[in-house]
């Protein structure tokens, strides 16, 4: 295949950025999405042109990193999959791509494609986690869960941080993966004893890295590679409000 790509390209958060147009007609319809970026960087380094910047890793849908805006849709218009799992057959001979960074204030490009997101991980360290000392592995059987409890969790702990619901939001909040956090422990007989607090303190340093407000427009679940409900905010919103009344 060939295709008309057009690149956000910046050479650092202090840089102005700009689109820049390229040809590629060497794309195997097999390819990943992934995989034709590297291609394309093949081409640029022979020509002794910088290579495309862009963040990926395990290249399974797993960690999140593969966090790019492909024509206006974080992660493409593929629903439940992340960039490096949409492959290539999905588009056609001739077709025009633009692809771009996440664009929200909390997220600064830090070169070309990739952005820096370490906001989330300064929200999951006010309270995303267990920290009370349970001792030694117990058998699953002495902590029973509602199995309606347990799915419910599961599915939120599936969350993998890529902050996609953060670029498709038009107030670039970041709801949907702080209730997704929130949830899954609220969820579970673990995380009870620190739930009030970890409300308080993930919206709180969720408000401090400067996301906007949820407003239920629904576009966070409609990217969310992991198809998380948006059922899940209004879970976090009513934890936050117990939390803040006792």
């Amino acid at each position: 295949m060939k295709l008309n790509l057009k690149i956000w390209r910046q050479k650092s958060t202090a840089h102005t950025g700009a689109f820049v147009e390229y040809t590629l007609s060497h794309v195997s319809p097999d390819m990943s999405f992934l995989e034709m970026l590297d291609t394309l960087n093949e081409d640029l380094i022979k020509k002794g042109d910088d290579p495309i910047e862009f963040d990926n890793d395990c290249r399974e849908g797993i960690c999140g990193m593969c966090s790019l805006v492909i024509n206006g849709v974080a992660h493409g218009s593929e629903r439940n999959t992340a960039t490096c799992q949409l492959h290539m057959r999905k588009f056609k001979d001739g077709d025009s791509i633009t692809i771009e960074p996440f664009r929200a204030r909390a997220f600064p490009v830090i070169k070309d494609l990739t952005v820096d997101r370490s906001a989330f991980d300064r929200i999951i360290q006010a309270g995303g986690y267990v920290s009370v000392n349970t001792g030694g592995a117990q058998d699953a059987n002495c902590l029973p869960v509602p199995k309606d409890d347990a799915e419910k969790a599961m599915d939120a702990a599936a969350c993998i941080g890529c902050g996609a619901c953060v670029a498709a939001c038009p107030n670039a909040s970041s709801a949907l993966f702080v209730a997704a956090k929130i949830s899954h422990l609220a969820l579970l007989p673990q995380g009870q004893v620190e739930r009030r607090g970890r409300a308080l303190a993930m919206v709180a340093q969720m408000d401090a890295e400067g996301f906007g407000n949820c407003s239920n427009i629904g576009e966070c679940e409609a990217v969310c590679p992991k198809g998380i409900s948006i059922e899940n905010i209004a879970r976090m919103k009513r934890e936050y409000l117990k939390a803040a009344l006792t």
